[in-house]
């Protein structure tokens, strides 16, 4: 009996009860709980690695959408800046043309001032050149140059009416042969019309072609004291001058006016002996009248 009961214990004996390593679990579990850090920690490593290629990845976002974001800014400020110029460059145009209108009406009031103060030149050059000559061809002469070069008269006749009154004889002449000239009769033609009634005549229609004896392109009577003493009449104007200027009405009233009256008193002076005896007698005139 004492052989089978230590055989029972023997066989009764549990593997729990066996006497366990306590170093090596230590260490096992140490290994374990290293590696699952380590695990671990790669997996951090990882996720933080792609993490930080997320941040990256959205920094460049954000710069590049910060840039677009300042590029649309200048843009609209560019734009901005674009309407304000358009605008003003549509108020610097409308000004111009206020500027371009002004320039048109003062330039044309400037050349029509001009234009006066040209017209009243001739006009005084004219008067002074009539009575500055107290010699008869003298006083033709400048009668002449006036016609010429102030009323671009190409052919012109001078006629002084003779003291019967029924006839005119040409005394001066330009562009038209001296056979051709005769004496005028009172009221017969257009010239002796005018050298009856001491009415101007002028062909109006444009362009003014050239005129004759028998139909001048105008007729100028000229007048002493009231009274036709002469005229003057114009046949032909030069190539450059296809009608009458607004002055020239005016300096064929100016010639009608004092072209006598010069030519009378260059034939009064001529026959005396100087201005002196010309102006002997003119004090008891003067308390006369």
């Amino acid at each position: 009996m004492n052989d089978e009961r230590p055989k029972k214990r023997a066989k009764d004996k549990r593997t729990s009860d066996a006497p366990v390593d306590l170093t090596k679990e230590r260490e096992a579990f140490v290994r374990t709980f290293l590696r699952k850090g380590v695990e671990l920690t790669e997996d951090l490593l990882r996720e933080n690695d792609v993490l930080q290629s997320q941040l990256s990845s959205l920094q460049i976002e954000n710069a590049r959408l910060r840039a677009q974001v300042a590029s649309d800014d200048a843009i609209r400020e560019l734009l901005r800046t674009v309407e304000a110029l358009e605008q003003e460059k549509k108020e610097l145009m409308q000004r111009s043309r206020e500027l371009e209108q002004a320039k048109d009406k003062h330039q044309g009031r400037y050349t029509e001032i001009e234009q006066e103060l040209n017209d009243l030149a001739n006009l005084y050059v004219a008067s002074f050149q009539l009575h500055v000559a107290l010699a008869p061809r003298r006083v033709l002469r400048n009668v002449k140059e006036l016609l010429a070069q102030l009323v671009g008269a190409e052919s012109f006749v001078i006629y002084i009416v003779e003291p019967d009154g029924k006839h005119a004889q040409p005394v001066g002449s330009e562009g038209i042969a001296e056979s051709e000239l005769g004496p005028v009769q009172l009221g017969a033609g257009k010239i002796g019309e005018s050298l009856a009634t001491g009415i101007a005549s002028m062909q109006t229609a444009a362009p003014l072609t050239g005129g004759t004896l028998e139909e001048p392109l105008a007729v100028i009577p000229l007048q002493a004291d009231g009274r036709c003493v002469g005229a003057i009449a114009i046949l032909s104007l030069l190539a450059q001058k296809t009608s009458w200027a607004s002055v020239d009405e005016e300096l064929f009233h100016l010639l009608g006016a004092h072209a006598a009256t010069a030519l009378i008193a260059a034939s009064l002076f001529s026959r005396t002996s100087g201005p002196a005896a010309a102006l002997a007698g003119l004090r008891e005139q003067l308390h006369l009248e």
